[in-house]
């Protein structure tokens, strides 16, 4: 008899405790629920936060609490480890707000929605100056920068047959997230040099007789010459009519490319420099590209206005006289050039 009633007492603590534990579970689950659907703070402005490359789910859940972006650490915890993401938060550097719902920050995280950096890369400029623009903006040593586009073994990885990728990285206004390294950057800056440069521009540069790297380097040339997009065609003519005639191309910005230290002041001495890129003392084209050219210039080197061009002169205004013959182009230095 003793025994059945503690057999009973033991009965109801135990379905005491089991409704105990039921209602508790209820409880957690409603206040869960409650906590991923419920901004912590609907009016919170936005805020920098970091997750750091290899971050355990416990510090990224402790620092969202304590950036007040989430109300409590271990609720969210629960709730990425119920949905199976903890592996699945990406690092990087987010805007967020106590205005988005926990269950809204972990879709973020989980989609990498991270902070995007504007970086204008303008036409015409070297491996060196996108260098410093990419270290200016925080993204990556520029010394790292161009040692990379220097080396073979990277150079090749992209498909891209060349010693540097001078010309190559193309010229454009890039989204890049603050922790994007320069192997990416560079990879990025290649590729859509890739989509520019289309297989019918492929098969024009061989239908005359160029090679994709021969075409760029001219279209980098074409990109110094001149500032005024309308007069691309012109400069190319000139070029190309000078190409097929077996005369130098005699272009001022292939000399200052292969100038070290160049301090701006191009002299008669830099003329006669012997260098692979002072179109002076060589016939044809440089060895390589001497900027990276945008997508005008590219196309104006695969397609120069016909013309019986020659020569041209800077008129100093952004635009240039052209001449057929060099008696005319002597007389456009004289009244361009020494005002005479």
């Amino acid at each position: 008899m003793k025994i059945s009633i503690i057999n009973a007492k033991i009965s109801i603590i135990l379905c005491i405790l089991l409704s105990f534990l039921f209602l508790s579970t209820i409880f957690i689950f409603f206040q869960i629920s409650t906590f991923i659907e419920k901004p912590f703070n609907p009016d919170a402005p936005d805020k920098r936060f970091i997750i750091k490359p290899g971050q355990s789910l416990k510090i990224i859940a402790a620092n969202l609490e304590k950036e007040s972006i989430i109300s409590d650490k271990k609720y969210f915890s629960l709730f990425v480890k119920f949905k199976k993401d903890d592996k699945n938060l990406q690092s990087g550097e987010y805007i967020l707000s106590a205005s988005k719902s926990p269950e809204q920050i972990l879709e973020i995280f989980k989609k990498g929605k991270v902070n995007l950096y504007k970086t204008t890369i303008p036409e015409g400029l070297s491996i060196n100056e996108v260098a410093l623009i990419i270290e200016t903006k925080g993204f990556c040593d520029k010394t790292v920068f161009k040692n990379l586009c220097m080396n073979k073994t990277f150079i090749n990885s992209l498909g891209i047959k060349a010693s540097t990728l001078e010309g190559y990285l193309f010229p454009d206004t890039y989204f890049f997230p603050k922790n994007v390294s320069c192997k990416k950057i560079i990879f990025i800056m290649v590729e859509h040099f890739k989509q520019i440069f289309t297989k019918q521009w492929h098969l024009k540069a061989q239908t005359m007789g160029f090679s994709i790297h021969e075409i760029v380097t001219l279209a980098s040339i074409i990109e110094k010459e001149t500032g005024d997009s309308s007069e691309r065609p012109l400069i190319s003519s000139v070029f190309h009519n000078r190409l097929k005639k077996n005369m130098r191309l005699e272009s001022d910005p292939t000399v200052i490319y292969g100038i070290k230290d160049f301090d701006g002041n191009i002299k008669r001495k830099h003329l006669k420099m012997k260098t692979p890129y002072n179109t002076y003392k060589i016939k044809g084209l440089p060895v390589g590209p001497i900027a990276n050219p945008g997508a005008e210039a590219l196309y104006s080197a695969l397609n120069p206005a016909q013309t019986p061009y020659f020569f041209f002169v800077s008129k100093k205004e952004n635009t240039h006289k052209f001449s057929e013959t060099f008696k005319e182009h002597n007389k456009a230095v004289r009244k361009y050039q020494l005002n005479k």
